[in-house]
């Protein structure tokens, strides 16, 4: 049992927010997938878990992409933003998650 409330918590932090950005519109329009931003250590597996118990929809398939962070500069010191993970989440025919609505 506790591995189960575990698991549910553990599944609730894998995402962190979505990706509304013009090119996440883009995709989301052309092949019917969601992007994410989702923890550094997460699996696909937990993913695909993580989406369909918060948003209630069934999906196909997940892509992940590590993201690089950039070097910046303040002055003469260098500095580095974090490196941090995409997730590309696909859903089966009829599913949708409208992010504009209120849940």
């Amino acid at each position: 049992m506790s591995a189960l409330i575990n698991s549910q918590d553990r599944l609730l932090q894998v995402i962190l927010a979505p990706q509304i950005t013009e090119k996440a519109t883009h995709i989301a329009d052309k092949y019917q997938q969601i992007a994410f931003k989702v923890r550094t250590d997460a699996t696909k597996p937990e993913i695909k878990a993580a989406v369909e118990l918060m948003f209630k929809v069934e999906v196909q398939g997940v892509t992940v992409a590590n993201i690089k962070g950039k070097a910046k500069r303040a002055g003469r010191t260098m500095g580095r933003r974090k490196d941090w993970k995409k997730a590309y989440v696909s859903l089966k025919p009829g599913q949708e998650i409208n992010f504009a609505a209120g849940e």
